[in-house]
């Protein structure tokens, strides 16, 4: 098992640019596949970024590309979102979560942060 903790959230105005941490403390945190997920209100959780283990690997949601990206830290145990160009449908609690194999399903993943909140305003 792995924890996470989300951290950089917070209120922006439309086209603004934030940058999301998760920071991972547990088992080897090089073994995991790390994953953003994010969740706005009514709405079910969604895939928006993963990352290999190696970092070799990066994956996104259609929406987010060319506008966000992830990265990680290996020896900081940690996992980033940059996330520019911010929209109002970006709105969501994001979330990292942890898992061994790429997933963009969020079922699959078992270890999850408490999530941090983006608000964009128009």
């Amino acid at each position: 098992q792995v924890q996470l903790v989300e951290s950089g959230g917070g209120l922006v105005q439309a086209g603004d640019s934030l940058r999301l941490s998760c920071a991972a403390s547990g088992r080897t945190f090089n073994y995991y596949v790390m994953g953003w997920f994010r969740q706005a209100p009514g709405k079910e959780r969604e895939f928006v970024a993963a990352i290999s283990p190696s970092g070799l690997g990066r994956y996104y949601e259609d929406s987010v590309k060319g506008r966000f990206t992830i990265s990680r830290d290996n020896a900081k145990n940690t996992v980033y979102l940059q996330v520019n160009s911010l929209k109002p449908e970006d709105t969501a609690v994001y979330y990292c979560a942890a898992r061994v194999g790429i997933s963009k399903d969020p079922t699959e993943y078992k270890d999850w942060g408490q999530g941090t909140q983006v608000t964009v305003s128009s």
